[in-house]
C-alpha cells in the first residue's frame, strides 16, 4: 500500500502556511504553488477573477492529462486565502497535533485542502500510475462571501466530478448537501435633531429599528435546514443627536430553496413594514450568495469517495452542512461537486488546530480517489 511522505508533506503545510494569504492578496500563495504544480507537470494558468473582484491575482486552475482512457477526470478544489489575522504562520507541534504560536490561525482553512491534494497528486506521480485527466482549482476569497469561485471562468471546467477539500470532519467525511443564502441590508431612516434642546423634531432611528427588530419572530435555529441571522447593526454620531440612520445587516441561510425563499421575505418585510409604521423610511438591498445543492448518495462523486475510504480503512460520514463553500458554485455551474473534511477544528480562531494524523489521511483521500477514478473506467 502506497504511504504517505509525512516528513515531506508536513514541512509543506508549514511553508505554505508561513505565507501571508490575505482574502484578495494571494499573490504570493499563487505563485508558491504554481511553482509547484508546474514541477509536476501540471499546465498552470489564472483566470480574471482578481480583476472582477479588485485582488492582485485571479484563481488558479491546473491541468493534467490522463493516461487511462475512460477512466472519470477529476476536479480537486482547495482555497488559499485564511480569515485573519493570517500574516504568515509559525506552527508549534504538539503531541502530534499542530497548533500556531497564537499570533495568528493555523491557517488549516484551508492549507490542509492544499497540501492533500499537492501530496495526493504527487504520489499519483512519482510511481508513475495510471489515472484520468485531472484538474486543480485553487481559489481566492473564498472568506467572507464564496467569490473566487462565484467569478471563476466557467469555462474552464473540464472534469466529471469534483472535491472541494474544505470540511472539519475528520478525513472520510463526505458532505453531500449545503444552503443556499441571502443577505440583506436594511437602512432605516429617521430625521436628524438635537437631542437635548429639540429632541421631538427628530425621528429615532435607532429606537424605532429597535421596535422593528422585536417584531422578528423567527431567527437563529429555524430548523434542521434553516438558519436567520441578524448579525451587524450600526448607527448614530452623538449622544446629544437624535440618530437618523442605522443599518441593519443579517443572513439566511436553507438546504430547501423554498424555506429560504419564504424566511428571507418574512424577515426582511417584517423589518421594513415595522420601519414605516412607526414613521421612519426604510430601504432595503438583498443579494442572493449562492445556491444550495443536494447530490445523490449513489452518484459517481460519492461513491469514489466511498471507495477511497474503503482503500484506507476510513470510516464514510455522509453529512450536510449550514455552511457555503467553493462546493456550492461548483454544483451551480454543473460539474458534481462533494466536501471532503480535512479534520481542520476551531477554525476562525487563534485556537485553531489539526490533526498529523488527519492531515496525512488527507492525502490518502486524494490519492484514493484519483485510484477509483481510473479503476472505474
Amino acid at each position: 500500500m502506497k504511504l504517505v511522505n509525512k516528513e515531506r508533506m508536513l514541512a509543506e503545510f508549514k511553508e505554505v502556511v508561513a505565507v501571508p494569504c490575505h482574502t484578495l492578496q494571494e499573490r504570493p500563495v499563487f505563485e508558491m504553488l504554481r511553482a509547484k504544480l508546474e514541477a509536476l507537470s501540471f499546465t498552470v494558468e489564472e483566470d480574471d477573477a482578481g480583476e472582477k473582484l479588485g485582488g492582485n491575482c485571479g484563481n488558479l486552475w491546473a491541468f493534467l492529462p490522463g493516461n487511462k482512457v475512460g477512466a472519470v477526470s477529476v476536479l480537486l478544489s482547495a482555497h488559499m486565502d485564511g480569515v485573519e489575522p493570517c500574516g504568515g504562520t509559525t506552527v508549534v507541534q504538539k503531541d502530534g497535533v499542530l497548533y500556531s504560536d497564537g499570533t495568528t490561525i493555523l491557517g488549516g482553512d484551508d492549507k490542509s485542502g492544499v497540501v492533500a491534494i499537492l501530496e495526493g497528486v504527487r504520489m499519483l506521480v512519482e510511481e508513475n500510475a495510471e489515472h484520468g485527466d485531472i484538474q486543480i482549482l485553487f481559489t481566492i476569497a473564498e472568506e467572507g462571501g464564496v467569490n473566487g469561485s462565484r467569478c471563476m471562468d466557467r469555462s474552464k471546467l473540464k472534469a466529471q466530478v469534483a472535491y472541494a477539500l474544505d470540511g472539519e470532519g475528520a478525513p472520510g467525511e463526505i458532505v453531500i448537501g449545503a444552503p443556499g443564502q441571502y443577505r440583506y441590508k436594511i437602512s432605516v431612516h429617521g430625521k436628524k435633531a438635537h437631542g437635548g434642546l429639540e429632541p421631538e423634531k427628530g425621528i429615532n432611528a435607532i429606537m424605532i429599528a429597535a421596535k422593528a427588530l422585536a417584531e422578528v419572530k423567527r431567527y437563529g435555529r429555524i430548523d434542521e435546514e434553516t438558519t436567520c441571522n441578524i448579525g451587524i447593526i450600526g448607527g448614530g454620531v452623538a449622544t446629544n443627536v437624535v440618530p437618523d440612520l442605522v443599518e441593519i445587516e443579517g443572513d439566511v441561510r436553507s438546504r430547501n430553496n423554498e424555506k429560504l425563499e419564504a424566511i428571507r421575505e418574512e424577515v426582511v418585510s417584517t423589518i421594513c413594514n415595522a420601519v414605516e409604521k412607526y414613521g421612519a423610511k426604510v430601504t432595503a438591498e438583498v443579494e442572493h450568495k449562492y445556491s444550495s445543492f443536494l447530490i445523490d448518495t449513489e452518484s459517481t462523486v460519492v461513491k469514489l469517495a466511498k471507495s477511497a475510504c474503503a482503500m484506507y480503512g476510513f470510516t464514510p460520514d455522509i453529512t450536510q452542512t449550514g455552511g457555503g463553500s467553493d462546493a456550492n458554485f461548483l454544483n451551480a455551474y454543473g460539474v458534481p461537486c462533494v466536501i471532503l473534511g480535512t479534520g481542520m477544528q476551531n477554525v476562525h480562531t487563534v485556537e485553531e488546530f489539526l490533526k498529523e494524523e488527519d492531515l496525512y489521511n488527507s492525502a490518502l483521500m486524494v490519492y484514493g480517489i484519483l485510484q477509483a477514478a481510473c479503476k472505474n473506467a
